[in-house]
């Protein structure tokens, strides 16, 4: 018997396992195939969307033990949820895989160092900072390049040590206590009679790899009439403890930022992000209460409010504000969870479009939007195939023949100046704020 014979049905049950129901629902028409980065790259079906959808339903079936083999194929899947947007029957295809983690955690439980990561280190920007401070000193005193120079030549360690220190983005100064209680608005009177009002939701990796990307934000949104209220003690949005089936955790996660930000949602228009994947994951808060009698309610109240700050701006941008930037030929990288989850595709672009002095190039080959590799920590798991995809991006951005690369999402724009450096492209890499915030003078 093989995976894909026909069985009296559900088989095995349990709590964790994804729904049977809509496992059933994927009718195997193909339609996910060319919008797959890893069947792309492998041609495989097992690495494709509906194959991974067939390795669940045999698990359930009966005929397919959660082995090592099915692990490693769920994991291959970078949660781009491409694959979701082409789907005829409309099967939550990239929540299933993700379903089928927390499974797969039960049997096969993930390193113990990814744990110990996900558990004591990312679980908010205060903790962050932890490792960030250790890190900064090892930069500036170049401790880095010294142990590539030492230990680079050891078979199996040198050439991982390589690309961590190649990949490792220049740590800042960390955001978090620089942030007051409230930021006043500027520029009321001049755009609307009384400033929008916004909660911040500070990122962990915005706040120690990219405090200068949220310094912008705060004063973008400023100089466009927003108040900027920042609640203090946030936690991590704990997108990468679902990603790592640490279902549990990422739901006490959530819990702890509903909390914390409940008494502010009456009083704001929105709750706003500078991080394409902490946005995705907060409007999700209401799906992973949906059946949480206490939750719900809750959940549903705050990811209403959530938006990313791309699709917050071009929604209140003040036409007065007239943003001007040296002439520069630009390019538009899609993050997958700004343009697959929350389907904000066109609000980067017209921000972009506001600029005077960019000429944008569009990215060849990138709709359906092509993943670069980075998928929260992907690019660290499974290297050799986030570089490969790495190295198609850069090929389209190369195509495009852009000076300027534009993202909206930490991953992204680390993954994109890691490919920058790989391919020795004469390119620079920001965030659509830092553009922005540079444009505004």
């Amino acid at each position: 018997m093989t995976i894909y014979d026909s069985t009296p049905g559900q088989q095995v049950f349990g709590l964790t396992l994804p729904n049977y129901d809509e496992l059933m629902g994927c009718i195997r028409c193909g339609r996910c195939l060319p919008v797959c980065p890893t069947y792309q790259e492998t041609q495989l079906e097992t690495f494709s969307p509906r194959g991974r959808l067939s390795l669940l339903r045999a698990v359930e079936d009966g005929t397919l033990d959660i082995t090592r083999g099915v692990e490693a194929y769920l994991y291959h899947c970078l949660d781009c949820r491409a694959c979701n947007t082409v789907c005829p029957p409309g099967v939550r295809i990239g929540e299933l895989i993700v379903a089928g983690r927390v499974a797969v955690e039960e049997k096969h439980p993930r390193s113990p160092i990814i744990k110990f990561m996900l558990r004591h280190v990312l679980t908010g920007a205060e903790r962050a900072e932890i490792i960030s401070g250790p890190l900064r000193f090892v930069q500036a005193f170049r401790l880095d390049k010294l142990g590539v120079a030492l230990l680079g030549w050891l078979p199996g360690v040198g050439p991982k040590l390589r690309q961590l220190v190649e990949f490792a983005p220049k740590m800042g100064k960390p955001i978090r206590g620089e942030l007051a209680a409230v930021t006043p608005a500027q520029n009321v009177g001049r755009f609307a009679k009384s400033p929008h009002r916004v909660a911040f939701f500070l990122g962990c990796m915005m706040n120690v790899a990219m405090p200068d990307v949220s310094r912008a934000t705060v004063r973008v949104l400023t100089r466009a009439g927003c108040e900027v209220v920042t609640p203090a003690g946030q936690s991590c949005c704990g997108t990468p403890h679902d990603d790592q089936a640490m279902h549990a955790l990422s739901r006490e996660l959530a819990q702890r930022n509903i909390a914390l930000f409940e008494p502010f949602l009456a009083d704001v228009e929105a709750i706003v992000t500078d991080c394409a994947g902490c946005s995705a994951a907060l409007k999700e808060y209401a799906e992973w209460f949906h059946d949480d009698p206490a939750w719900a309610p809750r959940a549903q109240a705050f990811s209403a409010k959530v938006q990313d700050v791309t699709e917050w701006l071009d929604a209140i941008w003040p036409e007065e504000l007239q943003p001007k930037h040296a002439r520069v030929r630009a390019t538009y990288h899609d993050p997958c969870h700004l343009a697959n989850l929350q389907n904000v595709r066109a609000q980067p672009r017209r921000l972009l479009g506001r600029i005077e002095g960019l000429e944008m190039r569009p990215l060849p080959d990138s709709h359906p939007i092509r993943c670069c590799g980075s998928a929260g920590i992907y690019n660290l798991t499974h290297t050799p195939m986030a570089l490969d995809l790495l190295d198609r991006k850069m090929a389209d951005v190369a195509g495009s023949g852009a000076e300027l690369v534009v993202s909206a999402n930490p991953g992204c724009l680390m993954q994109l100046e890691w490919g920058r450096r790989r391919s020795g492209q004469k390119i620079v890499v920001k965030h659509l704020v830092q553009v922005l915030d540079e444009s505004l003078g």
